[in-house]
């Protein structure tokens, strides 16, 4: 993933009936063309001329739909089903039985003044029918928030983004590649994971023993150290250290960068502890921190899952996730917990640079400047998007919630990155958690996109999810 990706693309449909009035469809085409590209994505659609209005009635216009849909493969990341007018079912289900991305059922409104039989359109019926067919046949399908809604409606903007959020989740989730540098440590049993469950719903894991990794980090390049040096004193501020800390980073981070290319993985989850502070003296933090501002879904201390949870939430707010402990109570507050880790959170996530710090945990254990390279910042406040995976009995299971990161006060002796949760039922999934057998990590990202993960889990890729 990147989060420079190129635009979504949606294939449009539209239905015909031919007792009710055909002649709505070219309008119909033009105002969902002109609103698709004005909230910034593209679109593709059928020859006019293959059917009747270049719309879909026939169970043989579904099938030149299908044909289109066929020759266009991998083009296109939904599918926007608009209902001009009532629109036959049957053709329909030709047209998209096949259909492997997100379909986004909109009928257009009837208007009072214009119910004669030459303009009444009656898609809000019709949308009762089409949509029990798609779910008779098998085929998922999304709705619009507003029942009915024209394309030059202002809020259709608001569906659209929506649905491309939607769109990037589940195409980005049902086929990915994600990397695992190292074994879990010993003392962490919470991180295992069923590999054979990810497998089935498309996630395969690529595990990477730490030798290959410090191979590869010995034979970094000096010219490919100096670049990732920039790279990381741009992002944060380096002072205090020897600068062999600074060069075992950067000779980390370039190490990361070629594995994940080699192996053409989307998201990681690494052993970042004890190894490298025995072996390299530093923490991987920073790297990990930056491979969250690339789209890289990187989590410490092996947990896979939780970087699949961090993958999704990526998908749909389009921008990076962190990945924190669940740490703290806030005194008496029951509504608030604080949320920290040591590092490894995206640069844009922090208000300004961080700062390169060591890890006292190891500093505690093996010495000063043993764990040289956690990225210290204060975290934004706003409003988050958070959940956690795990697998149990051959099944993936899921969380989902909302709260918010607020301003309140974290005492400056706290170590790490730490920022306070607030949401009025945390207590509750705290419980939760602990009742279900979730990890001590949560993944997060900023925005409301709940209902987004929600959709995607349930509907489209078969996750045991509940939202919280």
């Amino acid at each position: 993933m990147s989060f420079t990706n190129k635009k979504i693309t949606f294939a449009l449909f539209f239905g015909n009936r031919g007792f009710f009035p055909g002649e709505l469809i070219d309008g119909a085409r033009e105002e969902l063309k002109k609103a698709v590209t004005d909230a910034g994505y593209n679109w593709i659609c059928m020859d006019e001329s293959k059917t009747r209005y270049g719309a879909v009635e026939t169970p043989t216009e579904g099938a030149a739909f299908a044909e289109f849909l066929e020759e266009n493969k991998g083009k296109y990341d939904g599918v926007i089903l608009s209902m001009p007018n009532f629109s036959d079912e049957n053709g329909a289900i030709v047209a998209l039985k096949d259909v492997k991305v997100p379909i986004l059922v909109q009928a257009f409104p009837d208007e009072i003044g214009l119910m004669d039989f030459a303009h009444r359109r009656d898609a809000m019926c019709g949308k009762f029918a089409m949509c029990n067919l798609l779910r008779q046949a098998g085929i998922p399908y999304s709705l619009t928030k507003k029942f009915t809604i024209a394309p030059s409606d202002p809020e259709f903007g608001g569906e659209l983004k929506r649905f491309a959020a939607l769109c990037r989740v589940v195409n980005g989730m049902r086929s990915f590649n994600l990397g695992t540098f190292g074994a879990r440590t010993t003392a962490f049993k919470t991180v295992r994971v069923d590999e054979i469950a990810l497998q089935k719903k498309g996630i395969n894991v690529e595990t990477i023993d730490l030798s290959e990794v410090f191979l590869r980090i010995d034979k970094v390049s000096d010219e490919k150290i100096e670049e990732k040096k920039k790279q990381i004193l741009a992002v944060t501020e380096f002072t205090g250290w020897p600068e062999e800390k600074l060069t075992n980073m950067a000779k980390t981070q370039a190490a990361f960068e070629e594995l994940i290319a080699d192996y053409k993985l989307d998201a990681i989850a690494v052993r970042c502890w004890d190894e490298f502070q025995k072996y390299y003296g530093i923490a991987p933090c920073t790297s990990l921190s930056l491979l969250n501002e690339m789209g890289i879904s990187a989590a410490c201390e092996v947990d896979v899952v939780n970087a699949i949870m961090m993958r999704a939430l990526s998908l749909a707010s389009d921008e990076p996730t962190m990945l924190l402990d669940y740490n703290n109570n806030y005194g008496n507050e029951n509504d608030k917990a604080i949320m920290f880790h040591c590092g490894p959170i995206a640069p844009s996530m922090l208000e300004g640079k961080g700062k390169v710090e060591e890890h006292l945990m190891f500093k505690k254990t093996y010495g000063d400047g043993s764990g040289v390279g956690i990225n210290k910042g204060r975290i934004k406040a706003g409003k988050v998007t958070f959940g956690s995976i795990r697998t149990e009995n051959g099944k993936i299971h899921a969380f989902v919630a909302e709260g918010e990161f607020t301003n309140d006060p974290i005492e400056e002796a706290f170590f790490g990155s730490g920022k306070v949760m607030q949401k009025d039922t945390i207590n509750d999934v705290s419980n939760f958690m602990a009742e279900n057998g979730y990890k001590h990590h949560i993944a997060i990202t900023y925005g409301e996109h709940l209902d987004v993960i929600c959709e995607a889990f349930d509907k489209y890729l078969g996750y045991e999810n509940v939202a919280l």
